[in-house]
C-alpha cells in the first residue's frame, strides 16, 4: 500500500505541474535557493498539493505507521512538491503524533531538507502546532533546546521557527527562553538564514510584548546586525522602530 500511495502522489503532482517558461522556473529556483544543485520545483501551489494529499489520504485506509513511511520515502526526493506532500500527508495523522514523530522530522531535516521553504513550512504547519498543544510544554522546550545545538543549518533555523509558531499559537512567549535562544543563535549569524531567523523570531514576539522586544533591541543594538534590527522592529509602532534603527 505504501508504494501505491507514493506512486499516486507522485503521479498526481506530475500531472498537475503548471506549464512554465524556463525563466519562471529559474526565478522560483532562485527564491527557494536550495543548498544542492540537483533540486527541482514544479511550481504547484501549496493549496493544490494539500488538496491532492487529502484526496489520496481519503482513498487509502492506512495507519500512522504507514504514513510515517510515506513521509520518509517521499521526502528523500529532491523535488520541492514531493517534500511538501510528504509532511502534509503525515500531518493528516497528527492525532497520533508523539515524541517519536519529532525524531522522524529531525531525521528528515538532517538528511533531506535543502531549502528554507521546506524547513519553515514543516515547522509552521506541522511541528510547531503539535508542540504548542497543552501538555507538550516539556517536549517543546527539549526539542527547541536540542535542535538549536545541532550543527545542521536547517535544524538550527527550525528551532527558531518552531518557537515563533508556539508564540503565535499562545499569543505569548517566555522571555528568558526566547532571548536565550537568540543569544545562542547570534554565534551563527554568518549564516544568512540564521540571521534572518533571529529577526523573524523577534518580530513575531514583538506582536505580543512590543516593549519587551524593543528594550532588548535597544539594549543590544550595537551587537545586532542591521538586518536583524530591521526585521525585528518591522511590527513595532513607527516611533519605536525609528528609535531602534537610529544610528
Amino acid at each position: 500500500m505504501i508504494e501505491k500511495i507514493i506512486n499516486e502522489i507522485k503521479t498526481q503532482l506530475e500531472d498537475n505541474k503548471p506549464a512554465l517558461e524556463q525563466e519562471q522556473k529559474q526565478r522560483m529556483y532562485n527564491i527557494i535557493n536550495p543548498d544542492i544543485k540537483d533540486y527541482e520545483i514544479f511550481g504547484i501551489k501549496v493549496a493544490e498539493t494539500e488538496k491532492i494529499v487529502k484526496i489520496i489520504h481519503d482513498k487509502f485506509d492506512c495507519t500512522y505507521k504507514d504514513a510515517t513511511e510515506v513521509y520518509r520515502r517521499l521526502s528523500r526526493y529532491n523535488i520541492e512538491e514531493y517534500k511538501f506532500a510528504a509532511f502534509l500527508f503525515l500531518n493528516r495523522f497528527k492525532k497520533y503524533f508523539s515524541a517519536d514523530t519529532i525524531n522522524v522530522f529531525h531525521e528528515g531535516y538532517l538528511k533531506h531538507c535543502h531549502t528554507w521553504s521546506t524547513c519553515d513550512s514543516t515547522s509552521i504547519r506541522v511541528i510547531g502546532p503539535f508542540l504548542a498543544k497543552k501538555g507538550n510544554e516539556l517536549l517543546a522546550r527539549k526539542t527547541i533546546n536540542e535542535w538549536s545545538d545541532s550543527e545542521n543549518l536547517w535544524i538550527k533555523r527550525a528551532s527558531m521557527v518552531i518557537m515563533l509558531k508556539i508564540a503565535m499559537v499562545h499569543k505569548d512567549f517566555e522571555e528568558e527562553h526566547v532571548f536565550n535562544l537568540v543569544e545562542k543563535m547570534l554565534t551563527h549569524v554568518e549564516y544568512n538564514y540564521i540571521e534572518k531567523g533571529i529577526g523573524w523570531l523577534l518580530k513575531t514576539c514583538s506582536k505580543y510584548k512590543p516593549d519587551i522586544i524593543m528594550n532588548y533591541l535597544i539594549k543590544n543594538k550595537k551587537r545586532l546586525s542591521r538586518l536583524i534590527l530591521r526585521y525585528a522592529s518591522e511590527k513595532l509602532p513607527k516611533d519605536k522602530r525609528t528609535l531602534v534603527l537610529k544610528k
